[in-house]
């Protein structure tokens, strides 16, 4: 995820305790949906849609927290 802020997001990672946390959740709802995708997808259609959007939502804040800390 966002190959060309490699460095900044280790940095971040270890400054910033709030995109620490965002990080780390967009992770652990990546590892649920592949989880999940793996399953009966058609019992699991509406949890795996609300995730993929919840997981969005989190790499759009990242992206901002990342493009606001690059242009600093």
């Amino acid at each position: 995820m966002f190959p060309e802020y490699r460095d900044l997001i280790s940095r971040l990672k270890e400054e910033d305790a709030n995109f620490l946390r965002l990080f780390k959740k967009h992770n652990d709802l990546d590892q649920e949906l592949q989880n999940l995708e793996t399953q009966d997808f058609s019992q699991k259609h509406t949890e795996i849609e609300k995730k993929k959007k919840e997981k969005l939502h989190l790499k759009d804040q990242l992206y901002s927290i990342l493009k606001e800390k690059a242009a600093t």
